[in-house]
């Protein structure tokens, strides 16, 4: 299962890496695109806010355990590009014991505050009920989440990016055939589109951890390995941390805005609510990219080639470039369309092609900073990513967009510029430390 990235062209490594990478983003986006779009075919409005407000949450809390997860990808790759052996199979021991633990704890602690997430969500009386009915299903299946993208950051950290994307393939199919099942047939609503998910992630974890049993992985875990050391889970929890920070505070900024939404009425929030779903989609290429660039480096860090470091950062930001002008000048003239294949709502598909116009320039501006982000974190430095994300959203994201909402009541276009302006802050925060640590290599070198 192991593979050396440090050899070969920079370029075909990339893509060959990131292409399972980007379907397996693909396949996990469709888990929230099916909810939406089968509860769409046999619901009203309420229901469709209701699982589109509902999955946001839930999505936010998945993208904090997939971003502290990203210190065992790091830890993995490095020692993988160092052919420290030993080193790979205490880190994956490590991993699984901190996170077996923490998956617990965050479930618990949730379904604490289930009626008080919904509320804080500002989200309408017609659809809190069935927002609280399917957080709380969700929430039940976190130790399944986690599990899930725990055994899809070792198997990339191990230059594995193949096996994750047969993992939520099945995940998928299972929860498509849920949903119909459970919205369709038996008539749940957002407590259909929750169940669906749930129980195709516990699939999902049933299945590898079935096929790491049963194949020859060449992972040797003793238990040793599982023993909780102190300099490991540190190393876990620096790279780990601040991602998962990261991710969490541009999350907040998407929930905030969702709320600027939610008070604005029913068809806003349905509009913004289904316009996330479609940036999730073509948001793929980035995050894949992000990954993509995050693990490449690592491995080419820990094998000491900071040059083919470097040169995956440029290529990845080539890639995501060229994809989101594409979209970009595609959505102009394709928004209205787009949108009205999850509702036949006039006002909802008018609202969301003015949100989706102005959002989608984001594509470019965002892929660039995700790159840098997956580049600094490969060498120890994911604070950089944290604080950049952090300037962008408080500076430019979240004010842009309340100050949209207020002077533009009658159109959503406004509030979607918000998003890549903030992205332009990010790329110029991010091009200045690049240049910077570029005059100064021990700040590479020396990291983790």
């Amino acid at each position: 299962m192991e593979k050396n990235l440090t050899k070969g062209s920079v370029f075909k490594t990339v893509v060959y890496f990131s292409l399972p990478y980007l379907l397996s983003y693909f396949l996990q986006t469709l888990y929230g695109m099916a909810d939406l779009f089968i509860v769409g075919q046999f619901n009203g409005v309420d229901s469709i806010t209701a699982v589109s407000i509902a999955s946001q949450v839930m999505h936010m809390i998945t993208v904090m355990i997939v971003g502290l997860a990203m210190g065992a990808t790091v830890m993995i790759g490095r020692a993988v590009g160092a052919g420290k052996h030993e080193e790979v199979s205490t880190v994956i021991g490590n991993t699984i014991a901190l996170f077996m633990v923490l998956s617990v704890i965050i479930m618990i602690v949730l379904l604490m505050v289930v009626k008080p997430i919904a509320a804080v969500m500002l989200t309408p009386p017609e659809a809190f009920g069935e927002t609280v009915t399917y957080l709380t299903i969700c929430m039940i299946g976190i130790p399944f989440i986690t599990g899930y993208n725990i055994i899809s950051s070792i198997f990339r950290g191990m230059g594995d990016s193949k096996s994750p994307m047969y993992f939520i393939g099945i995940a998928c199919a299972a929860n498509i055939v849920l949903d119909y099942l459970f919205i369709g047939v038996f008539k749940l609503g957002a407590a259909g589109a929750a169940l669906g998910t749930t129980l195709s992630q516990s699939i999902s974890v049933i299945i590898s951890l079935t096929f790491i049993r049963k194949q020859k992985m060449g992972i040797s875990l003793s238990r040793k390995d599982l023993k909780p050391k102190t300099e490991v889970i540190l190393n876990l929890l620096k790279v780990g941390i601040p991602v998962a920070l990261q991710d969490g505070f541009i999350q907040i900024s998407f929930l905030i805005i969702t709320i600027i939404a939610n008070n604005r009425g029913l068809n806003d929030a349905a509009a913004v609510g289904i316009v996330e779903k479609i940036i999730g989609i073509l948001f793929l290429v980035p995050s894949s990219m992000l990954s993509t660039v995050s693990v490449l480096s690592a491995q080419n860090a820990g094998a000491g080639k900071h040059d083919r470091a470097r040169q995956t950062l440029w290529i990845g930001i080539l890639i995501t470039v060229v994809f989101g002008t594409i979209s970009a000048v595609v959505m102009q003239f394709t928004a209205g369309s787009v949108i009205g294949l999850f509702t036949d709502n006039t006002k909802v598909i008018l609202l969301g092609g003015q949100y989706m116009s102005s959002y989608v320039w984001d594509c470019i501006f965002a892929g660039i900073h995700f790159c840098f982000s997956g580049y600094f974190c490969a060498y120890g430095l994911s604070g950089i990513s944290f604080i950049h994300n952090s300037i962008s959203i408080i500076c430019a994201r979240i004010p842009l967009a309340y100050l949209a909402s207020i002077y533009f009541a009658d159109t959503l276009f406004p509030m979607g510029i918000a998003a890549p302006v903030g992205s332009i802050l990010s790329v110029v925060i991010c091009i200045s430390v690049f240049i910077w640590l570029s005059k100064r290599p021990g700040k590479l070198n020396g990291s983790i």
